[in-house]
């Protein structure tokens, strides 16, 4: 029994939209653009994409957003001919940013509030993976205060702490059955506050191409006297967990980005992302009774991984842009390691969106972000659960901005 209830417990899942469970959702300009934007200084979202670009933005602003995410992953046993959905849920990470100081000076400040990591899967409470997960509600939400330096006419730096709030609420079934013949289940739930940065340079070279390079550094969300509340028979209750603590990675991202100018109204961002998953190698589970459920170290083996990014913005009209987007995010996830929590693969991404100037201090912007998470049969090494997973992802996304 002991054993089985180990499977059960053995990691804290996540999952996301973007590579495992990071969301790139952190500008609409931007996501509408393939997520491409460490290379251009476009709005108040630079506290973000690139600290050293904010320096360089023309006018002061505030701006809030807001990305529905609409997730669905089917799976499908192996030697099954049944195939399960997970739930139909939305989830809902937010942006906000506001850019302040003298637009003629050299030094420009900025505070962003956002969501870079997340996630929202709920499955069903009899379905075959339900030792492994029933739901998930994880999020971590990061302010970063911002400086940003125009060293000079072509170059800029900036740089801002980040301090990070996280959640997460997991449920899963135990293999036990409840007096009233009821599934036994177990509901995890902490929360989190760590600290971490974010520094860029940004440079306009004499050709016109601007280039911008960025890191963010790995927070370490750490859960710490977390509620684990066990539905089990009353005769056992006693033996089992009633608190823990986990850590988990929240990875470091290099990016480097070009910006293309091809003519006063068009614009052309690259971006190449490098996401620091290495070091997320294991996880450890730390229960304050062990009576029943010992203390877990379960790996992970995640590997580094790229993603490219190209958007384009054409100023169609003084008052609307149209943009346009295409990515391609590499997983990070190894064989064998494939979770019903992080069902993740190579993906596909696609967006488009537009913006309206309804003034000279006000505008709107929507995106519209479509991933395609490629279908992928594994066995996991630690639960046994062999199938294929097969994602994908539907984002709309609106903000509303106010420059002066």
């Amino acid at each position: 029994m002991k054993k089985i209830l180990l499977s059960v417990l053995l990691v804290l899942p996540v999952l996301g939209f973007a590579q495992s469970f990071q969301v790139n959702l952190q500008g609409q300009k931007q996501t509408a653009m393939g997520g491409a934007g460490t290379g251009v200084a476009m709005d108040e979202a630079a506290v973000f994409f690139n600290p050293g670009a904010v320096s360089f933005l023309e006018k002061n602003g505030v701006q809030a957003g807001i990305s529905p995410l609409y997730l669905k992953t089917a799976f499908r046993e192996n030697g099954s001919n049944i195939t399960e959905y997970n739930k139909d849920k939305i989830a809902t990470p937010i942006m906000g940013y506001a850019v302040f100081g003298n637009p003629q000076g050299r030094i420009r400040f900025g505070l962003g509030i956002y969501t870079p990591f997340g996630g929202a899967m709920h499955w069903k409470e009899d379905w075959t993976g339900k030792y492994a997960i029933t739901s998930l509600d994880l999020q971590a939400i990061y302010v970063q205060p911002t400086i940003s330096i125009k060293i000079t006419d072509q170059i800029g730096i900036g740089g801002g702490l980040v301090y990070s709030m996280g959640k997460v609420d997991l449920r899963r079934a135990v293999p036990l059955t409840l007096n009233d013949g009821r599934q036994g289940d177990v509901k995890l739930k902490g929360d989190s506050h760590d600290f971490g940065w974010n520094a860029g340079i940004y440079i306009k070279t004499i050709s016109g191409v601007s280039i911008g390079i960025t890191h963010r550094s790995q927070v370490t969300a750490n859960v710490k006297d977390g509620d684990a509340t066990f539905n089990v028979p009353d005769a056992l209750r006693s033996s089992f967990p009633t608190k823990f603590s986990a850590a988990l990675p929240l990875p470091a991202t290099t990016s480097i980005g070009l910006g293309f100018y091809p003519s006063a109204k068009t614009t052309i961002a690259v971006d190449a992302n490098w996401v620091h998953w290495n070091k997320y190698k294991e996880l450890a589970f730390i229960y304050n009774n062990n009576d029943r459920i010992e203390n877990t170290v379960s790996p992970r083996n995640y590997h580094d991984a790229a993603a490219l990014r190209v958007g384009i913005e054409n100023q169609a009209t003084s008052k609307l842009a149209l943009r346009a987007g295409v990515g391609y995010a590499f997983t990070p996830v190894g064989k064998g390691y494939v979770t019903p929590e992080v069902p993740d693969a190579n993906r596909i991404l696609l967006s488009a969106g537009l913006g309206y100037k309804a003034s000279e201090r006000f505008q709107i912007d929507f995106s519209f972000l479509y991933e395609n998470v490629k279908a992928r049969n594994e066995t996991n090494i630690e639960t046994g659960l062999s199938g294929e997973f097969k994602t994908v992802a539907y984002i709309p996304g609106i903000s509303l901005s106010y420059k002066w």
